[in-house]
């Protein structure tokens, strides 16, 4: 497969720059079966799920992973936390890269300093940070990190720091949000339980890998970021419940599918609880485990979002209803509209 097999165009002003409120954005669903495709809104959602379903979401939390610090020369960089490797160590991205002198501090906005030590490639450099910089300390000096595509001249507002997470998220650790599960409001969670689907939850901390474009011409050749993903007992217990039951597992977002399928794989056809690093690569000839629907969003051009939602429901299929999508006004991305694949 070439990666141009998977390209599409999208005019920019397609790509939508804030939410509305959630459970009101449009939802296209598209049946794999036949290929028939429904134009509803996200609040449809519970009419599509049966009592027995069981829907798996993704409760990790966007940390404000993005700062900005200066040299005394007052040279500004902007860094992005990517993981916390051991206390006051993290890895990131610092930005322009090419301006770092290793051992340099740098000035934070509440007076601490974060030292590039070790260039790893890419833009990436471990960090040094003094004191420790703790999820409290970030919480008051960073910024949430939105998507290139979401412009924000001065940095996400206070509004996208609230907007920008889900109403189920725990567990703090991704630099990017499961954007499928914003559509879902405390009221529409509600409702899907009390018509008796089975809600559980793990944990994917989405990477900076999630917007990182496929580059290379042949599919094969892209090397796919590895993430961080756990599963807690009752959750493992639950998914193996529904499967050797045969009830349909529902994956909010492409981060809940990569997780429960990197999860089976290593557990050949059964979740086990624990920690570990998805490193699954999706793409069309895939053979699925665990997965019986989809709610997503629309997703970029080339991606490998895009590569793994044409390996759920086919390329021609998926291509045509983006088409379809396009035509009829949808918005793209993080903040868009939904896509139910059923």
């Amino acid at each position: 497969m070439r990666t141009a097999d998977f390209d599409f165009e999208l005019p920019r002003e397609r790509i939508a720059q804030t939410p509305v409120p959630r459970g009101t954005s449009r939802m296209l669903v598209l049946r794999r079966a036949t290929g028939e495709v429904r134009h509803l809104g996200v609040g449809a959602l519970p009419s599509f799920l049966a009592p027995g379903d069981l829907l798996l979401v993704n409760d990790t939390r966007v940390i404000p992973a993005r700062l900005v610090a200066r040299r005394p020369s007052g040279r500004v960089f902007e860094l992005l936390l990517l993981r916390q490797l051991d206390g006051a160590w993290w890895e990131g991205l610092v930005r322009p890269s090419a301006r770092v002198r290793p051992e340099e501090p740098l000035q934070l906005s509440d007076g601490g300093v974060v030292i590039p030590v070790t260039g790893l490639g890419e833009g990436r450099w471990t960090l040094r940070c003094e004191p420790t910089l703790d999820l409290e300390r970030l919480e008051s000096i960073g910024q949430t990190p939105l998507p290139p595509y979401i412009e924000r001249p001065d940095g996400a507002t206070r509004a996208d720091r609230e907007a920008y997470q889900t109403v189920y998220a725990r567990i703090p650790g991704a630099v990017a949000a499961p954007t499928a599960g914003l559509h879902f409001s405390e009221g529409m969670l509600r409702e899907i339980a009390e018509h008796g689907v089975e809600v559980r939850a793990l944990t994917l901390h989405v990477g900076i890998g999630t917007f990182r474009p496929v580059t290379a011409d042949l599919v094969r050749d892209h090397r796919m970021d590895g993430e961080r993903y756990q599963v807690a007992p009752e959750t493992a217990a639950a998914v193996n419940r529904a499967l050797a039951e045969g009830r349909r597992i529902v994956c909010v977002g492409t981060t809940a599918v990569r997780a429960l399928e990197a999860g089976l794989e290593a557990g050949r056809g059964r979740l086990a609880p624990g920690e570990a690093i998805a490193e699954l690569f999706i793409t069309p000839g895939y053979r699925w485990q665990g997965v019986g629907a989809l709610l997503t969003n629309f997703h970029l051009p080339r991606s490998t979002l895009l590569m793994l939602v044409s390996a759920f429901a086919g390329r021609e299929r998926i291509l045509s209803a983006y088409r379809e999508a396009l035509e009829t006004g949808y918005r793209f991305f993080s903040y868009g509209d939904a896509m139910l694949i059923l």
